[in-house]
């Protein structure tokens, strides 16, 4: 069973899965990262692909990927740096790190994966031990007709998103059509931290929580502190932090420090 199938299967509730960049703030930084944030109690990581033109990005993350890029990040760097991440490794110090175990999603725009070739992209997902992808520019068309049938053959769970625009039909239908879960996105507005969810966001979770989906949902887009965290855990299996975290790990250059802080944050 695929990583992300075997997380939901055992776990309903409260699953955190936190978002960085690839290649920030530094280049080498990606599996030691991913080592880090399974320590810290993480369940799911969303690994960015850093992409010069990020849509749905707010201004945390763009800076992010710009850093990224100009460290010299591509999806070819990173597919090498995710190798043996499923394996146990030996550090500079002779110290064993373990394998690691939870989901891993690589989160990216259509652009470079398509530079890269999609089946090339599956089959390289596969070999370093990646679980499910979010391309947030992938038509939901084109991904029924020519992307699902590829990431089916490699056990790549392909993420869609909702957003308060999404209608009940298309959430419908993308249901029916997906696996893994739903990617949920709290607000019609790029990323970025929230104070508070307002009243239109509560009657949105409220609405998708009435439609009885077949799939697990996560919430992300604005979590960053009790309020946001308290009211996504009450109406999804989990919550997605991004933004408040690259901030974090831009601020403290530690993967450990910065969800140290986040955790703190998330207390307030």
């Amino acid at each position: 069973m695929n990583r992300i199938n075997q997380l939901f299967a055992s776990k309903s509730n409260n699953i955190f899965s936190i978002y960085f960049c690839a290649g920030h703030p530094t280049l080498e930084g990606t599996a030691s990262t991913i080592r880090t944030l399974e320590e810290k109690g993480v369940n799911m990581i969303e690994v960015g692909i850093p992409f010069s033109d990020p849509m749905a990005d707010g201004p945390v993350i763009q800076d992010a990927a710009t850093k990224a890029l100009r460290n010299g990040m591509s999806l070819k760097k990173l597919f090498s740096q995710l190798e043996g991440i499923r394996e146990p490794q030996t550090d500079e110090n002779g110290d064993t790190m373990s394998a690691v175990d939870i989901p891993l999603i690589l989160m990216g725009y259509l652009n470079p994966i398509l530079q890269f070739g999609f089946e090339n992209f599956c089959k390289r997902c596969t070999e370093v031990g990646i679980d499910g992808v979010i391309i947030p520019d992938l038509p939901f068309k084109e991904y029924l007709e020519e992307f699902k049938p590829v990431a089916d053959k490699y056990d790549i769970k392909i993420i869609m998103l909702i957003t308060p625009e999404t209608s009940d039909e298309r959430i419908r239908f993308i249901d029916e059509n997906t696996d893994g879960f739903i990617y949920m996105v709290s607000t019609a507005s790029t990323t970025g931290s929230k104070e508070k969810f307002n009243d239109t966001q509560q009657e949105y979770f409220s609405r998708i929580n009435q439609m009885n989906l077949k799939h697990p949902r996560m919430i992300g887009f604005g979590i960053s502190n009790k309020q946001t965290l308290e009211s996504a855990r009450k109406n999804a299996a989990g919550t997605i932090i991004g933004s408040k975290f690259v901030n974090l790990y831009e601020e403290t250059q530690d993967a450990a420090t910065a969800m140290d802080l986040l955790y703190e944050a998330l207390k307030k």
